[in-house]
């Protein structure tokens, strides 16, 4: 594994927090050059960029994360935002802000993922899929 430079691990401590290890070793598993942009250019270039704190790159990375139907993904940013400061109600505004622009299909299934994160279990939600519509 290659030595990360200091000032990289605030984002991603802040945001992986103590899944850091583990998504860092699943990344240098599938490959050591995409662990290294990952860490070099998604968590150095662009989140220590100024202009923005965490938890707004962190709302917009979950925004771009239900556009792109990762739900992984998302759900590692989701709890992202947690950890960079956002209220539960930022992260909830933040989704049904992309209503308009993404669709319901997609915001729904983001809101599934934010209740299992919160550990929130709804009777509509047991036996279905994470992040299934609620009327299945």
């Amino acid at each position: 594994m290659s030595v990360v430079p200091e000032y990289l691990v605030d984002a991603k401590t802040r945001i992986w927090g103590d899944q850091a290890e583990r998504i860092e070793r699943r990344l240098q598993d599938l490959d050591p050059d995409l662990a290294r942009y990952v860490t070099s250019f998604a968590y150095g270039d662009i989140y220590e960029r100024p202009g923005l704190d965490l938890k707004i790159r962190e709302l917009l990375a979950c925004v771009m994360l239900i556009s792109l139907g990762n739900p992984d993904e998302l759900k590692t940013h989701l709890r992202g935002a947690l950890r960079a400061g956002a209220t539960e109600q930022e992260v909830r505004e933040a989704l049904l802000f992309a209503i308009p622009y993404l669709g319901f299909p997609r915001v729904v299934g983001a809101f599934g993922l934010l209740r299992e994160l919160l550990g929130k279990d709804t009777p509509a939600a047991e036996g279905s899929a994470v992040g299934a519509a609620p009327h299945e």
